[in-house]
């Protein structure tokens, strides 16, 4: 069983996304599972994670009922108010609705917070416990900035189950190094509640002129902390239509992931995809 760990549906015509502005004009554009599925049968990949992409609890709706006429949705990623004072009731009838039994995890763009250590306001750090009441994962949206509050935070909570996304967004155009990120991620090699998703990568490098190559020093250094049962596959469609097709992104990973767990058996662990 082959997972996509991260791909996103929308409709800017439908709904405001404020992140979209002319530098991502090309993927300004309805996507929709018509749009996803023959790339999915192309690559051989059976079952996605569906993700948030903007901070409305209607998304979240949305994304649920697209997931339950979706057979290969697996889960959905969804977003709520971390702080709100309902959030156990909002998220319990989130998984009573429609596709609720897909929802799997929580998510928001903590890499657009002003304050880098948003993650340990009391009032955060409240709603990410309700999170884990759930049974839910919480999905950490970060870039270098914001790994020393997200360090904090995933050790305190250890009952919570967090993935990093795109590993933490470094530096990849600026060349195979980045210490500000290594000095920020290498620490959670070390701690088990935390898992990593290797996807994002070709928007992080150069667009137009990105190689397998430029790659290989970030998934190298991921391999090395997070090992093979805590990495898994994204894709992040269709962000990743910015520098290259579905095809080269899943080829790009199976060319540099040595582990078949993170094409699949560590998504379905991690998330606790039923229907996969």
């Amino acid at each position: 069983m082959i997972v996509d760990s991260h791909q996103h549906f929308w409709d800017p015509a439908a709904a405001e996304y404020r992140w979209m502005t002319d530098e991502v004009a090309p993927i300004r554009r309805r996507f929709m599972p018509e749009d996803l599925a023959p790339l999915l049968a192309a690559a051989g990949v059976d079952a996605t994670v569906l993700v948030q992409a903007r901070l409305d609890l209607e998304e979240t709706r949305e994304l649920l009922r697209l997931a339950a006429a979706t057979e290969f949705v697996a889960g959905v990623v969804g977003w709520v108010d971390l702080t709100g004072e309902d959030l156990p009731d909002t998220l319990a009838e989130l998984k009573r609705g429609e596709g609720g039994r897909k929802l799997v995890g929580i998510r928001h763009q903590v890499h657009d917070e002003p304050d880098p250590r948003w993650l340990l306001r009391p009032d955060v750090q409240r709603g990410l416990r309700a999170v884990g009441e759930a049974g839910l994962v919480y999905d950490l949206l970060l870039r270098p900035r914001e790994l020393p509050a997200a360090l904090e935070a995933v050790r305190v909570l250890d009952g919570l189950s967090f993935v990093i996304d795109h590993i933490a967004k470094p530096r990849i155009a600026a060349g195979p190094h980045d210490e500000e990120w290594e000095r920020g991620l290498a620490p959670f090699a070390h701690i088990d509640n935390v898992s990593c998703k290797v996807s994002g990568l070709v928007t992080e490098a150069g667009w137009r002129s990105w190689r397998r190559e430029d790659l290989a020093p970030y998934v190298e250094r991921v391999v090395e902390w997070f090992g093979e049962v805590r990495l898994l596959f994204g894709s992040d469609w269709p962000v990743c239509l910015l520098a290259a097709t579905y095809q080269q992104v899943y080829e790009a990973a199976r060319a540099l992931l040595p582990s078949e767990n993170a094409f699949g058996a560590n998504a379905i662990r991690v998330y606790g995809l039923e229907a996969a």
